[in-house]
């Protein structure tokens, strides 16, 4: 069976974390995906670290499956060759700065003028107008803008969260946006231009402490690893360690301290029927399930509660979560090639039933310029020679074989 998107063309000018994860799922899905990167280094997270390999790790999670051209947008021949790309594509995504891609004449208006079936969308951290439509918007700032730092971390210090949730966020929606307008295009014909902002992405996921905060007047407050509007809902201590418990419901507290803790008598106990109860007696609550939860071992208490159905986790920290026995038995891991060794990548979450994303290849700087060169129409050689363009050599196919001995 055919991938979803084969046949579909993306051409992206795209860097860091939002953009390239919204292409690397449309190429999960079998789109054919062109990274336009700056001849000088190329996308700023090639350079984040050098964790696989000597490739950094944001770029191996981000950029599987995609062609890399490396080519100068500043020069006029530079930029007929992305052009000519878009004039056969279906789809151009870009994360320039504000009014850059306008500037370059890679505008959404300027491009569907000539190619009213095309897809453009143009993401920004702040979105077309409003007074911080030019200002700098990497994740950590709008985590902070967005209130996502003020409703994270412990009631003493407050972070952001480990993971780039906002670019995430971003490139999720835009993702989501390319595939309704290709539907929608498949029914009558036109493109779409869309917008989408890191801050309306991340206030979007804040969902409950937003609508908290305008019905109540009151700032959620920073609960760790706990639940404002549920409990018991935190980590507890064991004999040797600690577990996470969550208990969304009446039904399944009464069943927590009946089945699992064996203290019945707080199943009727007036300060804990209700969640709302629970919640305003959340000390008392947590005091009463922590003093059970210690006396057992955590695989014990683990095993416990997942057979009376309560929900429930141990930490993982990321060694274990690497060789997590779950993943393992799904089979849902597999080996790219990436510019000096092979690596592993997990699978898509989306699972189709008679289609495996194809997992292609992380690209080294410029390796697909020479051949993208060509099919725009152009002398590779004459660009490549003056500096127009840069092609990289292929992959080491030496260090590919060794490590995939490893």
């Amino acid at each position: 069976m055919n991938a979803p998107l084969d046949g579909f063309t993306v051409v992206a000018i795209e860097q860091a974390v939002a953009a390239p994860l919204a292409t690397r799922n449309l190429a999960d899905l079998g789109a054919r995906v062109i990274k336009v990167e700056r001849t000088d280094g190329g996308d700023l997270a090639r350079g984040y670290d050098h964790a696989v390999h000597g490739t950094a790790a944001h770029f191996v999670w981000l950029n599987r499956g995609k062609e890399s051209l490396a080519v100068d947008l500043k020069s006029a021949r530079g930029r007929a060759v992305v052009l000519e790309l878009i004039r056969n594509a279906d789809v151009f995504i870009q994360n320039l700065a504000p009014g850059a891609a306008a500037r370059l004449g890679l505008g959404a208006e300027e491009l569907r003028a000539t190619q009213p079936g095309l897809v453009v969308v143009n993401m920004s951290g702040f979105g077309n107008g409003g007074p911080m439509q030019d200002r700098k918007s990497y994740d950590m700032l709008i985590q902070a803008e967005s209130g996502l730092i003020s409703i994270t971390g412990t009631p003493d210090e407050p972070a952001k969260t480990g993971i780039p949730t906002a670019d995430i966020a971003t490139g999720m929606y835009c993702a989501q946006s390319v595939l309704a307008a290709l539907l929608r295009r498949g029914r009558t014909g036109e493109g779409a231009t869309i917008d989408v902002s890191m801050l309306d992405s991340t206030v979007e996921w804040l969902g409950h402490a937003m609508y908290t905060q305008m019905y109540t007047g009151v700032q959620p407050p920073r609960m760790g690893v706990s639940h404002v509007s549920i409990a018991p809902y935190d980590r507890y201590p064991t004999q040797d360690g600690q577990i996470l418990i969550g208990v969304q419901s009446d039904r399944g507290w009464r069943t927590l301290v009946d089945d699992v803790l064996a203290i019945p008598e707080m199943a009727d106990d007036l300060r804990f029927a209700t969640n709302v109860l629970r919640v305003q007696n959340r000390a008392e609550c947590d005091a009463v399930v922590a003093e059970r939860t210690a006396t057992f071992t955590t695989e014990a208490l683990d095993a416990k509660l997942a057979a009376a159905g309560i929900p429930a986790a141990q930490v993982k920290q990321m060694n274990q979560v690497v060789d997590h026995p779950q993943l393992v038995e799904r089979d849902r891991w597999r080996i790219v090639n990436t510019e000096h060794a092979t690596a592993r990548a997990l699978l898509p979450p989306s699972t189709f039933a008679d289609h495996e994303a194809p997992m292609g290849d992380v690209p080294a700087l410029g390796q697909h310029t020479r051949a993208l060169l060509i099919e725009a129409g152009q002398d590779p050689d004459v660009l490549l020679r003056d500096g127009i363009a840069v092609q990289n050599s292929a992959f080491d196919r030496s260090a590919l074989d060794a490590a995939s001995t490893r």
